[in-house]
């Protein structure tokens, strides 16, 4: 098992700033990805961001420009640097890892942490 710790988030106004991280810190196999998707209510999880142990990144359409996600010193951590916040940022923002066992691939995920935005 694979324990994503995630932490940042909370309450922010339209147009402030926001910082999430998600760290591994127990993680004894090789990591693939690591990432974050998000879920508002009544709505399907999304993609937010994700980033390669290459170093590749990508994002969801509607965060683009706004958001970047890298690579923090401690090993297996990632942020996620989020700017220009609006109110359709509101949502639970889940951590996500994608793992690689000697029998396969296996995708890993937090608990969720809640970003609001709000005037």
């Amino acid at each position: 098992q694979v324990e994503l710790v995630e932490s940042g988030g909370g309450l922010v106004q339209p147009g402030g700033s926001l910082r999430l991280s998600c760290a591994a810190p127990e993680i004894k196999i090789p990591v693939i990805l690591m990432g974050w998707y998000r879920q508002a209510p009544g709505k399907e999880r999304e993609l937010v961001a994700i980033r390669t142990a290459s170093g590749r990144t990508s994002y969801g359409d509607s965060v683009k420009g706004r958001f970047t996600i890298s690579r923090e010193n401690v090993k297996n951590t990632v942020s996620l640097q989020m700017n220009s916040l609006k109110l359709e940022d509101t949502a639970v923002y889940y951590c996500t890892l994608r793992g690689d066992h000697d029998v396969g691939m296996a995708d890993y995920w937090g608990q969720g942490i809640q970003v609001t935005v709000s005037s």
